[in-house]
This record gives C-alpha cells, sequence and structure tokens, in this order.
C-alpha cells in the first residue's frame, strides 16, 4: 500500500488529509499547532494519522505541504539580513517604491511607512548599464563589482539580491555579478532577478527579488529540517509545498523560490474547495476559510479559483502569482472588548490564538473570543470537543463574556450575539471584495464554508450575501490539507514584451510562448511527469494603449496556433467592461507573456455517501437550546458521520464532527447531497 498525505498549519491548528492510493475513504486528523517550530506540529499530526488508523509510516510515498513560514517571516519581520546590489544611480529604488495613498480619506496622516526588507546602509551600487533594448550601454567594471561585494562581505549578510536595470532583456550582468558573489560569499543565499522575476517594472522586480531573499534562508532551513523530520519516520519520500497561486511546487524548486509561497496556506482552501465543488457538481462558488486566526474569501468561476498577478503581504506587495484571496483579522480566536473612549463592542483583529486560545478551551485564557460567543449562543455545544479531544467549558466562556457584556448593559447572550453580529459583517466585506467588487453578483454563486470555525457562520453569511445554497463539505477543518493533497503540480515562465499586439506576428508570439513553454516543463520534468501528462496554457497580460491597468488573459495553445491572439483580446474587452464598466475601441499592448504548465493531481478517491430515507432522526444525539435573534429556540444536535445522503435536517439544529461544527439557524434547513456535504438553504 502506499498512501499521500496533505498537510495544512494554521494558527491554532494543524490539519492532515491522507489518501490510500488505491482507493478508500480519506483519513484525517488534527492537532494544535506549534508556532515556534511548525514542522514539529506536522510531524506529529502525521503520527497522529498513522496511530489512529493503523497505518506504517514507512508506506507514506509523499507529503504536499502548504506552510506559513515565509508569510510569518514577511509579518514578523524575522527573515534573512539581506545585501542589494543594484545599478549605479539607483541604490534608494525600494524607498522610492510606488506612490500611494493609503486608507480613506487623509489616512496618509497616520501612515508609518514600514522599513525596506534590504537596508540602505546594505546597498551597494555597480558600475555597468544595459539599455532597454537589452545592448550593453556601459561594460561591468569586475574589479568595482568586486569592491562592492567586499563592502556586504564585511557584514552580517545572510541573503544577497542582485537587481540591477533592464537585466530583464538581457541578464548578462547579473549573471556576472552573481559569479563574483558566489566566489566571495560562498555561504550566502543569492536571489538574481532576472530569473526570479524577468518582467519589465524595476521596482516591482526589486521588491519582488528581496523579498525572494529575505525569507529564502528561513524556508530553506525549515524545508530541510522537515524532510529530514519525515524521512526519519517514514523513509524515502516526495515533499512538495504549496504555491501562492494554488499549484505544487517540488521543495527544493520551493526553497529557491520561497517568494511564490507567500499565500501558500490561504492556497490549500481553496484548491480543496475546487476539489469538491467539482464532484458535487458546482462550477461557480466563494469560498469562505474561517479559522481560529482569520477568514480567507476567494471566488471561483468556471472551476477555476480567480488569479491576480500579486501577492499581499501586510504592507509588502510583491509581483508573484496568487490566488485572488482576501484576508480579514476574523477568526474563532478573535478577541472583543470595549473600549473605555467608545463604550462600542469591537471584535479582532487581536487573537486569542493556539496559546491560551478562547477561555471555553480551559487552557487558561480568559478574554472573550468568538469562539466563546458561539459557545454562550448554543451553536458550539459543550460536549463537542476540537480536533477530538479538546472539551469546551460553557462556565468558562460566559465567565470571559462578561467582561464585555456588563460595559454595555447586557446579558451575556445579548452582548454574545452582537459579537457574533459583528464579526459576521467583518468577513461580509471580505466577501463583497472578491465578488461584487470584481464585477460578479454573488447570486449567482454558491457559498462553500471550512476551516474550524467556518460551518458555524456560513448560514447567517448565506442569508448576508444572498449565495445560495451554502454548501458545508465533509470534514470542513482539515478541507485546506485536502487540496495540498489533490491540487497539481505547477510551474510558469513568463518575459515582459511591450508591443502592440496589431504589430506583432503570430510567428513571433509562437516563438516566444514556445521558448518560455520549455522553461516552464523543466520542473515538471525533473519531478519525472511525463509529457503527454503535462498541460499548457498561454497567458498574455493586455492593456489598451495609453493605459496602466494590464489583465491577464488565458487561452489554450490550440486557441493561439488556430487564431493567434484575437481570442486573447476578444476577452480582454469583455472583462475590462466587467471590472471597469466600460471598453474602449482603441489598440491593445501586450505587456507580458506567460505560459502556465500543470501536472495530473493526485489520484484521489471519489467521494460518496450510502443513500438514506430522509428522516435524519437516527443521526440526532440530543435536544438543545440556541439563542438567535433575542429569542431562545428548541433544536436538536446530530451526528454527521451518522447522516445519509438525502437527508433533510430542519433548523435551528447542530451538526457536530470531529473537526468542525455546522450551524443551521431557524427558518432555514440542510439536506445532504450524495457525496456527503450539507447544502444549507432558506425556507422561504
Amino acid at each position: 500500500m502506499a498512501f499521500s498525505v496533505g498537510v495544512d498549519v494554521g494558527g491554532t491548528f494543524t490539519d492532515v488529509f491522507m489518501l490510500d492510493d488505491a482507493g478508500g475513504q480519506p483519513l484525517t486528523a488534527k492537532v494544535p499547532s506549534t508556532p515556534d517550530d511548525p514542522s514539529i506540529a506536522v510531524i506529529n499530526g502525521i503520527d497522529k494519522v498513522c496511530a489512529e488508523h493503523g497505518v506504517d509510516p514507512s508506506e507514506i510515498r509523499a507529503v504536499m505541504h502548504g506552510t506559513t513560514v515565509a508569510t510569518n517571516a514577511v509579518l514578523t519581520g524575522n527573515g534573512a539580513r539581506v545585501g542589494l546590489i543594484v545599478t549605479e544611480g539607483y541604490r534608494q529604488i525600494l524607498h522610492l517604491a510606488r506612490g500611494f495613498v493609503p486608507g480613506a480619506l487623509s489616512g496618509w496622516i497616520n501612515f508609518v511607512k514600514g522599513r525596506p526588507m534590504a537596508e540602505l546602509k546594505d546597498t551597494v551600487e555597480v558600475s555597468g548599464r544595459i539599455g532597454a533594448d537589452g545592448a550593453e550601454v556601459r561594460p561591468l567594471d569586475e574589479a568595482q563589482v568586486r569592491s562592492a561585494v567586499e563592502k556586504l562581505r564585511a557584514k552580517d549578510i545572510q541573503s544577497v539580491t542582485i537587481c540591477l536595470m533592464n537585466s530583464y532583456v538581457n541578464s548578462a550582468h547579473e549573471e556576472a555579478v552573481e559569479a563574483i558573489v558566489r566566489e566571495m560569499m560562498p555561504d550566502v543565499a543569492i536571489s538574481v532577478s532576472s530569473r526570479t522575476l524577468p518582467e519589465v517594472q524595476e521596482y516591482e522586480r526589486a521588491i519582488t527579488s528581496v523579498a525572494n531573499a529575505f525569507v529564502k534562508p528561513v524556508v530553506s532551513r525549515y524545508l530541510a529540517n522537515l524532510k529530514a523530520g519525515l524521512e526519519e519516520r517514514t523513509g524515502s519520500l516526495s515533499l512538495s509545498i504549496l504555491r501562492s497561486d494554488g499549484g505544487l511546487a517540488a521543495a527544493q524548486t520551493a526553497g529557491e523560490y520561497p517568494v511564490n509561497l507567500l499565500m501558500s496556506g490561504p492556497a490549500g482552501g481553496v484548491a480543496g474547495a475546487i476539489w469538491v465543488a467539482r464532484q458535487s457538481g458546482f462550477e461557480n462558488i466563494i469560498t469562505f476559510d474561517m479559522g481560529g486566526t482569520s477568514t480567507d474569501v476567494c471566488l471561483v468561476e468556471g472551476g477555476e479559483a480567480q488569479v491576480r498577478r500579486e501577492t499581499v503581504v501586510h504592507d509588502v506587495v510583491v509581483r508573484a502569482s496568487s490566488v485572488d484571496v482576501r484576508t480579514v483579522g476574523a477568526g474563532g480566536g478573535s478577541i472583543a472588548y470595549v473600549p473605555e473612549l467608545t463604550k462600542a463592542l469591537r471584535v479582532g483583529p487581536e487573537s486569542a490564538g493556539a496559546v491560551p486560545g478562547p477561555a471555553a478551551y480551559d487552557k487558561g485564557g480568559d478574554n472573550p473570543t468568538v469562539t466563546d460567543a458561539n459557545v454562550v449562543l448554543g451553536y458550539l455545544p459543550s460536549d463537542a470537543r476540537l480536533g477530538g479531544d479538546m472539551k469546551i467549558r460553557k462556565d468558562l466562556a460566559a465567565k470571559a463574556l462578561e467582561k464585555v457584556s456588563e460595559p454595555l448593559g447586557m446579558t451575556p447572550e445579548e452582548a454574545a450575539e452582537g459579537v457574533i453580529r459583528i464579526v459576521n459583517e467583518n468577513m461580509f466585506g471580505a466577501l463583497r471584495l472578491v465578488s461584487v467588487e470584481q464585477g460578479y453578483d454573488p447570486r449567482n454563486f454558491s457559498l462553500m464554508a471550512f476551516g474550524g470555525a467556518g460551518p458555524l457562520h456560513a448560514n447567517a453569511l448565506g442569508r448576508l450575501l444572498g449565495a445560495w445554497p451554502v454548501i458545508v463539505p465533509r470534514g470542513p477543518g482539515v478541507l485546506c490539507a485536502a487540496g495540498d493533497a489533490t491540487t497539481n503540480l505547477r510551474d510558469e515562465a513568463a518575459r515582459s514584451l511591450i508591443k502592440l499586439a496589431e504589430e506583432t506576428t503570430k510567428d513571433e508570439l509562437a516563438a516566444a510562448f514556445a521558448e518560455l513553454e520549455e522553461r516552464a516543463r523543466a520542473s515538471l520534468d525533473a519531478d519525472g511527469v511525463a509529457r503527454e501528462r503535462q498541460e499548457v496554457r498561454y497567458q498574455v497580460d493586455l492593456r489598451y494603449a495609453g493605459q496602466s491597468a494590464d489583465i491577464s488573459v488565458t487561452m489554450s495553445p490550440e486557441d493561439f496556433h488556430a487564431e493567434g491572439l484575437t481570442p486573447a483580446t476578444d476577452r480582454f474587452d469583455d472583462l475590462h467592461e466587467q471590472m471597469f464598466n466600460f471598453r474602449l475601441s482603441k489598440a491593445k499592448e501586450i505587456v507580458n507573456l506567460r505560459v502556465i504548465v500543470l501536472g495530473p493531481g493526485a489520484e484521489a478517491v471519489e467521494l460518496h455517501l450510502e443513500e438514506g430515507d430522509g428522516d435524519p432522526s437516527r443521526a440526532a444525539v440530543a435536544a438543545t437550546q440556541i439563542y438567535s435573534d433575542g429569542e431562545t429556540h428548541e433544536g436538536t444536535i446530530y451526528d454527521r458521520s451518522k447522516l445519509l445522503a438525502g437527508d433533510r435536517i430542519e433548523g435551528p439544529a447542530i451538526v457536530t464532527e470531529v473537526d468542525s461544527t455546522t450551524l443551521v439557524l431557524p427558518g432555514s434547513h440542510a439536506t445532504v447531497d450524495s457525496v456527503g456535504n450539507l447544502l444549507i438553504r432558506d425556507n422561504s
């Protein structure tokens, strides 16, 4: 037997999803995260799922991992000390950056610019210059380069970025500087901009390459330690890391270009949601992933997640493809409080995290959190067990809620409902960002809720958004790990080509795409993926001539070879009108060309559930009471493991399972579909 394992590390829990290559339903486990060293929780989770299901760890052939190591390094500033080598006259490139006004009107007054990841004192200039046409304007002075590198060597530099003008069109000078750095500083990590991001726009190329260098030593060390720890238990295996764009990369490639991992964690949930939706017959969904610390949302149309050409982590914006996930600081651990000045209830973004966690966890926490509010309202029954073995205490939750109920002159239940309504509105705002503000009507989509806390809030969010049915998959708390295990290997190659579309020939573009295709296929070839199993997609970034807003348009190689760029330019007009509500008759300009290559996904088992008679009473566990809209309602608690396809559950109801709890509000009902999803709809 052979197994593949998906592992997702969250702020509170680490989830494991194991698939048997020979078939059978998935095996799952959930363990507390270990923030000081995430690899410990990864190994603990794999040990737990193997022990619970009698699997020999040596039978694991592959581990696919969504990691937040790179993200956390950027958020906390705990990356490497980076030395930056730039063209003479461009030492201030990171400080000049891009001009923008953050926040609402006059928001700039309170804006504090973050420190660059490569400081000015660690930035050196080298002579030599490449022109915009790729010709050498001024030769590189090797002696001067050595002198500049010597300045970096005298400092405690851990990683070096080389970013020279116009290297995207001619990388000769960068390669020459790289050779000297490797000779003089053999122990440092190196990021070369012409390989990290071979595209036009110097600042974007610089910040992306510096971010890559900033997290590279941290990520490389983590991956090396993780692989060693896994192999100690399992023997030889394949370790792949989820990229920000939802594809997998081999650990070696991921360690070389970790800037592509900054949204690795959230991308796993999107990948898992797409996998479940495909088997359930839903092509258009909005994903809603609520964990202990934050909530991530993303729009999926036609079975494909929306992907944007930039990744945003706090105040750092890099040019790297990522699924268009929007994040808000609203999770089960978000802390509620009443400021002394305003006396108005607030929730988050501060979180109780994994340690000490919500008060109801009985691990020392005493601040009221969203989880405590759910417990007080009866949405999260006190006899439920998080992760299968973490008991919930309602008395401690109620005591914690007194910190906000007393200043507000409310009962604990009234204050708890206020907490839930505020956090729901916060998440509703994020859902609008990926739908309404992108030109999509959310009523044309279904809402798929997952994460440990997502199913508790899904019914209410469905009402706010008008997105029906609300889908709660089986094992919603480990869906991110399922996405890690079931998504595709992926790589891409890009180059800039600033030219009017009407002035390019099909042969010119075909030659450029062919070169990029070979580069993109290389990593999948190295992973042993046969060429006939690789799927190729062409992508072109277009804009109206004279405009600055470009849009990425994807097309198949077959369409390109048959019709040239016509399908892409037509699609660009449609997308531009959808996003900005107008189209222009003026010429289109090519900005970048890109080739994306996908490998096959995991040979995952097809989900299915035995057909029932429609009566869920066999799964009823106990009667319960919940507080909703200022009233107490009588309801029923159900054991999800005993529900069968076709069952209909009338709200109010609580559906419990090992890794999550689903709330069906009064006035709503849930049906179980053929693959085991709960489909929640309003009765009206």
